[in-house]
């Protein structure tokens, strides 16, 4: 079972409306004396809505004032399996695949476990099928014990991860880039075990195919 998320980044946002939005296993949450088939904004503790003038001058561009160029939104698409052991996130140009640290080592170690193997060549099947020809290796560990060993104990498992890449992926011009981060640049809380666990994690971004 997976969840989805979907965030769409904007330079400029005059109004957002989200109505209707389901998530799977989540439930809606409303107040007790709402109905959920009520439409937002017409239930009994909604605030009117502030009138606008269409002829206010604060709606008009200034003098000698232009719009800015159209531009196509970068759409980013997350896909993370139940227990978070995988993490799937796609934009517009580039997929990014996170593994936790613990379905690939055991801990405090660099050495591959048994189902490590196959989880990489499955991606580097994936590279091959988008025909990258640059590919990012990051590791990442949680704020539990001193920096510096967390940085060489994520850029060894770093190196580890690409070297498994390196025996599936086809394309003799691809360049890796494989570097150590520690705990930089953590994606969840480090006070919670949880959240340590999901900062335990290699990250491998590639271009996205045409396909």
């Amino acid at each position: 079972m997976t969840t989805r998320h979907r965030t769409t980044a904007a330079s400029a946002v005059v109004g957002l409306v989200i109505a209707g939005v389901h998530f799977a296993g989540v439930s809606s949450a409303h107040a007790d004396d709402v109905s959920p088939s009520v439409p937002p904004g017409t239930e009994a503790s909604a605030s009117a809505p502030v009138p606008v003038k269409a002829d206010s001058p604060r709606l008009k561009l200034p003098q000698g004032g232009t719009l800015a160029p159209p531009k196509v939104l970068d759409l980013v698409e997350v896909v993370e399996d139940l227990g978070g052991e995988q993490r799937r996130q796609e934009t517009n140009e580039t997929v990014m695949m996170a593994l936790q640290s613990e379905v690939l080592f055991p801990e405090d170690s660099a050495v591959f476990n048994a189902q490590a193997a196959a989880r990489i060549q499955a991606i580097g099947n994936e590279i091959n099928q988008s025909k990258a020809t640059r590919i990012r290796v990051f590791g990442f560990t949680d704020d539990q014990g001193s920096y510096e060993h967390g940085k060489e104990l994520s850029k060894r498992r770093a190196d580890a991860v690409h070297g498994e890449l390196a025996k599936t992926v086809t394309n003799p011009s691809v360049v890796f880039d494989v570097r150590g981060y520690s705990e930089d640049y953590p994606i969840a809380d480090n006070g919670t075990e949880e959240g340590r666990k999901k900062n335990r994690r290699v990250e491998i971004t590639f271009p996205r195919g045409a396909g």
